[in-house]
């Protein structure tokens, strides 16, 4: 069965990263990241891609890098298409796409086949789909497809490849047995431990040198164009309705009030709650015999005990809902009995019930005046609620007959605004790190999501049943900040970017002595900075796999260095430069820990895995056929990342 939100990583390396199709599916492609393993050439039809008789259009890749590129801005907030592509994206859902639909080619190729019966049953699992009753609901499932911009059919042919990806990949990712003769070398290697000692030249100690003159400053500028980029922007007209606005016309009046009341007068009406202890018997003979101990004076938890079972207590209990939970002739019984009375047994679809009157309340009933106030609150919440509701579809009625923006707000009478530039977190540019409106937020997300061209959309807003009407008006592109605007910070920037050289070139000095035999400690004082003392390292490979990257960028450096060998590595954050020098290997023997050495074969297996997954996808995209159009290829790819126009 698949599973909701997959994704299948078959490689500690960071490959075949499953890239989920759907946004609310995310039903997953398998074996995403191998990379130009398919034959060239020129495919057929204009299509940017053939693999076998399959083709990919510039369409459905578009289609494909916009819905994978949302769902990374989900936690990235800040990311623009720009960034997502120049990162790798575009690359990565290409592949994707490819190596999905060579598996499925493939997979038609030897007669494999998915029924309809089974995709159907898929989807229907989804829970996405699905109503309160956990049961597949149509009317979401439609409506969720449609917010998506795909069709039934569409959904149906990537459950399908996924099906597929499934039989033919996952044996090749288990099952595999690697030897303990084999794993032992392995194993050994986490226990090896290093010592050694770490220098560090950090900025600090640099002299900065002059003060940058206007010409360095705008060479180092046009040199970090990047550093100083100003993510994608996004201006957006909205127009907000809460459920306030229709407060004044929402008020309960007396006539509605009164008539709150008559329909809901059983639940104001006086009334009796009683407090009961229960056993619930499957044999009526031993219940008679339960009854009767507690009639000679045992208690009902007490008799229930020595006949092994538990009697439960009910506080607080109705009659309609004892009937409910019971039956109504054991809920008139209960309520007729005096307290202290016991009733029963009688029979029930559960079994015997014996139930023991503990406690009779009386609970008087409420005067009109007494909920006159809970009664027009709920009354004027229904009306907001259906006002808000009717105007709501009044507006997406409009919107669905082509009507404009503009055209859609003066008709509902509602007040259009337009946000400041936006970023797609909700701030602007004034706003720092300061948190954004939580409705700007939630319109800026929505306006990420369209496309300037896009109509407008009807969006939630808030908790209450709000919701906003936006268009996206104008795409600030992602773009350096005017120098002028940031000049001290360039400066700045110059001035450490010189400090951090100067770092590095100390740092190598350093570096050059000691491999040739200088004690480090003897090294760094010969470089005539004033620098931080030595520090001592030591830990185990077994830590190294336990950290990753908490680990400090010295212990790591450690474990790739030959013995009695010094290396340098810069710092975090660019602040300085660090020397190591490995001094001891102890070497690591797993001889004898049989959990370490199994924990061991269960990785290499594994890793083994991934690489005969590997292996089999380039086998079957050498089979299949993959024909790339390179220069369209490159061409969508500059437009999207920007360096190119639509033509």
């Amino acid at each position: 069965m698949l599973s909701f939100l997959r994704r299948l990583l078959f490689s500690t390396a960071g490959k075949f990263i499953a890239l989920a199709l759907l946004v609310v599916i995310a039903i997953a492609f398998a074996l995403g990241d191998v990379m130009h393993l398919g034959q060239s050439g020129a495919p057929a039809g204009g299509a940017l891609v053939q693999v076998g008789d399959a083709k990919v259009t510039e369409q459905e890749l578009r289609a494909r890098i916009k819905s994978a590129f949302e769902r990374v801005r989900q936690e990235q907030q800040m990311l623009d298409m720009t960034q997502f592509v120049n990162s790798g994206g575009f690359d990565q859902v290409l592949e994707q796409v490819i190596n999905s639909l060579v598996i499925e080619q493939f997979a038609q190729q030897q007669g494999m086949a998915v029924s309809k019966a089974s995709v159907d049953g898929e989807i229907a699992s989804i829970p996405a789909f699905q109503g309160i009753d956990g049961r597949f609901d149509q009317a979401k499932f439609d409506q969720l497809l449609a917010r998506e911009g795909i069709t039934a059919d569409q959904l149906r042919a990537d459950v399908r490849r996924e099906t597929l990806n499934q039989w033919l990949i996952a044996p090749t990712l288990t099952g595999v047995e690697v030897p303990s003769k084999l794993a032992l070398p392995y194993a050994s290697l986490l226990l090896e431990r290093r010592k050694g000692t770490v220098g560090f030249v950090p900025l600090s100690a640099i002299d900065p040198g002059k003060a940058p003159t206007d010409a360095e400053v705008k060479a180092f500028y046009d040199r970090n164009a990047t550093r100083y980029t100003l993510p994608e922007r996004r201006v957006i007209r909205y127009a907000i309705v809460a459920p306030s606005r229709f407060a004044a016309v929402s008020k309960a009046t007396d006539a509605e009030i009164a008539d709150a009341y008559k329909q809901k007068a059983a639940e104001y009406a006086p009334s009796t709650k009683r407090s009961l202890t229960q056993l619930v018997v499957a044999d009526q003979k031993m219940a008679e015999g339960i009854a009767a101990k507690v009639k000679a004076g045992a208690s009902l938890s007490d008799a229930a005990k020595a006949a092994g079972l538990q009697a439960s207590t009910v506080d607080s209990a109705d009659k309609a809902t004892l009937a409910r939970d019971t039956s109504q002739a054991i809920a008139d019984a209960a309520f007729a009995a005096q307290q202290g009375a016991l009733v029963g047994p009688l029979r029930s679809p559960l079994g015997w019930h014996i139930v023991r009157v503990e406690k009779v309340t009386q609970v008087p009933g409420k005067t009109l005046a007494q909920v006159r106030g809970t009664l027009a609150e709920e009354i004027a919440k229904r009306k907001e609620a259906e006002a808000l509701a009717d105007l709501r579809a009044k507006i997406d009625g409009a919107v669905g007959d082509n009507a404009t923006f503009d055209e859609a707000v003066a008709e509902a009478k509602v007040e259009a605004k337009t946000t400041d530039p936006l970023f797609a977190d909700g701030r602007t540019m004034d706003s720092g790190q300061a948190q954004p409106d939580p409705a700007i937020a939630q319109i800026a997300q929505g306006g990420f999501a369209m496309d300037a061209s896009d109509d407008p959309q009807l969006i939630p807003i808030g908790q209450d049943g709000g919701f906003a009407l936006i268009k996206t008006e104008r795409v600030i592109a992602a773009a350096p900040r005017p120098l002028a605007d940031i000049k001290p910070r360039v400066a700045a920037d110059l001035i450490r970017d010189r400090q951090l050289q100067g770092a590095r070139k100390a740092a190598a000095a350093i570096l050059a002595e000691v491999n040739k035999g200088t004690p480090i400690a003897d090294a760094m004082r010969k470089s005539g900075l004033r620098l931080p003392p030595l520090q001592p390292l030591d830990a185990s490979r077994a830590q190294l796999a336990q950290m990753g990257q908490q680990l400090p960028p010295p212990v790591r450096l450690m474990f790739s260095m030959a013995e009695k060998k010094a290396k340098m590595t810069e710092a975090p954050q660019g602040a300085g430069y660090f020397i190591i020098w490995l001094d001891q290997i102890e070497r690591g023997d797993a001889k004898g820990n049989d959990a370490l050495i199994q924990q061991t074969r269960g990785q290499l297996g594994q890793i083994l895995g991934n690489e005969f997954a590997e292996q089999f996808v380039a086998a079957l995209r050498k089979s299949v056929g993959v024909k790339r159009n390179e220069a369209a290829i490159a061409q969508l790819k500059a437009q999207l990342a920007g360096r190119a126009s639509a033509d």
